[in-house]
């Protein structure tokens, strides 16, 4: 590398949320337009912040990293912070910023179909780029399905909260409240995910009303059928495969995602339906492709046929198998690459939620004890850290600029308070070219 392109990486490694709105505004260029154009529930004539703005600050929260609204307030309201803001959403600049309180009764009213649908279009967006068409597997876009635990504490924050008993029939048993989701990511490669659909897992209002003996508390396979449908409807087009771990080995989880056109790949675990690995033994000769690979067509599955195919890996002196089954015919030619992308779920769980947890924020922090404020604060924090994950891929490492994933917020966070005196800091799109 030159001594004139290192000068360049240098200067631009100094302001990293110039770096990550300039990404946004290559691949997501109308998204600041999208938070303009939401329903807003106010009253017009109370109010001082503009939708934009009330949308926009939770999202540049989410791209800082910063976990509470309280923090959020202190830290946002510095100077050169709040003016950068404005700056960067293209919006007249005022004092300060709206509090978090405001912002939390804001979102307390906003219907979170709004915030869906500008995840929906981000989605159609990326795909009608076509910059990621090679992720596809058979022409199909990869889809993740995993729910994650969002908060637990002895406290109820609402009544929609699941309860869980601990240590049940024991002197020391005890009850936690909890609030999962369930999150529907898809692919785009090079470890991009992106969510297009979730679905919270929590107690329903006709539970609520009747005795915990009538109704069971919501759980994930009954949120699954809920989330499927959400996505045929968004996204009624698409071609997908639904990719899940064991707990969906289920005929009518199966037969959902085939009714709506789909494929699938789930994960195998022999004691989940015992019968699908005792017809593959059974039979006489497997199909093979070299020595770690093995599958079997049409497996009776009650009254489905499933495709099943084992795959061995050995490292050192490990070795460690893995099965799947999928309603897409197995062969010679797509065996591997089959198997390899049985292997790309945990994508959701390291992308989609640890770096969320632990390294880009805190995911588990409750910012309100309102419902539907808390669905809110998780939509835009899924829009946000996909942004994210555009600026580590295509500006951070793209460009060669190694960093920690615990350092890409904080330095993230940093950078809004620092003065940008040059207008097209704030809106130009990266030239790709400067640093090739």
């Amino acid at each position: 590398m030159s001594r004139a392109n290192d000068r360049i990486k240098k200067r631009l490694e100094k302001n990293p949320i110039v770096e990550c709105n300039k990404i946004q505004n290559k691949y997501v260029p109308e998204l600041m337009e999208m938070f303009a154009a939401v329903k807003d529930p106010r009253n017009q004539s109370y109010i001082k912040y503009d939708v934009k703005t009330m949308i926009a600050q939770i999202y540049f929260k989410g791209i800082a990293g910063i976990e509470s609204m309280q923090e959020m307030t202190r830290v946002f309201n510095d100077e050169n912070a709040a003016a950068n803001i404005y700056s960067f959403i293209e919006s007249k600049a005022q004092e300060m910023l709206p509090h978090g309180v405001t912002e939390n009764e804001f979102l307390e009213n906003l219907n979170p179909e709004e915030l869906e649908k500008i995840q929906a279009e981000i989605v159609r967006t990326l795909i009608r780029r076509k910059t990621f068409n090679d992720a596809r597997f058979l022409q199909q876009w990869i889809v993740i399905i995993d729910a994650t635990e969002l908060d637990e504490s002895f406290v109820q924050k609402n009544e929609y909260y699941i309860t869980r008993t601990y240590n049940r029939g024991t002197d020391n048993e005890f009850v936690k409240s909890h609030r999962s989701v369930l999150e529907a990511k898809i692919y785009f490669g090079n470890n991009l995910v992106c969510s297009i659909a979730s679905e919270p897992i929590e107690n329903s209002d006709e539970y609520l009303h009747q005795s915990d003996d009538a109704i069971k508390q919501d759980c994930e396979q009954k949120a699954f059928y809920r989330l499927a449908a959400k996505i045929k409807k968004l996204y009624p087009r698409l071609p997908i495969i639904i990719m899940a771990d064991g707990l969906y080995v289920s005929e009518p989880v199966m037969k959902t995602i085939l009714d709506y056109g789909w494929n699938y790949i789930i994960r195998y675990k022999e004691g989940s339906a015992k019968s699908i690995a005792d017809e593959f033994r059974a039979l006489p000769e497997n199909e093979k492709v070299g020595s770690n690979i093995k599958y079997q067509n049409q497996i009776m599955y009650h009254d489905l046929d499933v495709n099943l195919i084992y795959f061995t890996e050995k490292k050192k002196e490990k070795t460690m198998e893995f099965a799947w089954i999928t309603s897409i015919e197995i062969t010679k030619k797509n065996a591997e690459k089959l198997a390899n992308t049985g292997r790309l779920r945990w994508k959701i769980e390291n992308q989609g939620f640890n770096r969320q947890k632990h390294w880009q924020g805190n995911l588990e922090h409750a910012c309100s004890w309102d419902k539907t404020a808390q669905r809110n604060h998780y939509l835009i924090e899924q829009i946000a850290d996909f942004v994210k994950q555009l600026y580590e891929y295509f500006y951070l490492e793209k460009n060669g600029i190694k960093k920690k994933q615990k350092n890409i917020s904080s330095e993230l966070l940093a950078s809004f308070g620092r003065q940008l005196t040059i207008p097209e800091d704030t809106n130009i799109i990266l030239n790709e070219s400067a640093l090739s």
